[in-house]
């Protein structure tokens, strides 16, 4: 079985905020308080600009999103993240902004490498919002986003 994600995390709050004027944007809680919200095909409608969103490598990141990801991180540090994998093997990007600009990244591990957990692009993420690992994990685990293996996943275990 494999995994697929294309996602915003931030803080609960933040996110919960900020995606209000987002048409059909659905925050699914993390744990370490934090919160994602899927890049459905419904958001990804509602936030373009229209614009080639390719500048930065992302799959699925809306043309002009990266303006309103930084507008969010006014707050707090705002991640967007993709992953796509089986069995270990497959591509991961990420991306942090803070304080109103791009802060981190994109980070990306390429196509057929195994993921070293302590440095993978999801993880460093993570890392940059404040999420702690513990012994025998890592931060993508820890935070439970191995709980779900896709966005629709993800979506059916919101409650609104």
């Amino acid at each position: 079985m494999g995994y697929e994600l294309q996602a915003v995390i931030a803080a609960n709050e933040l996110l919960h905020v900020a995606s209000r004027d987002v048409p059909g944007a659905r925050v699914v809680p993390l744990r370490q308080g934090l919160s994602l919200m899927p890049m459905t095909d419904e958001v990804f409608d509602g936030v373009t600009d229209g614009s080639d969103g390719g500048d930065l490598g992302f799959w699925k990141l809306p043309g002009g999103f990266e303006t309103r990801l930084a507008q969010w991180s006014s707050t707090g540090p705002v991640a967007y993240v993709e992953a796509e994998y089986f069995g270990g093997v497959g591509e991961q990007r990420a991306a942090v902004w803070a304080d109103g600009s791009l802060a981190l990244g994109p980070l990306d591990e390429p196509e057929k490498k195994r993921f070293f957990r302590a440095i993978s692009p999801i993880s460093q993420a993570l890392r940059r919002l404040g999420a702690r690992k513990s012994l025998g994990e890592d931060e993508f685990e820890a935070v439970g986003l191995d709980c779900h293996r896709n966005n629709d996943d993800w979506i059916s275990s919101s409650t609104g």
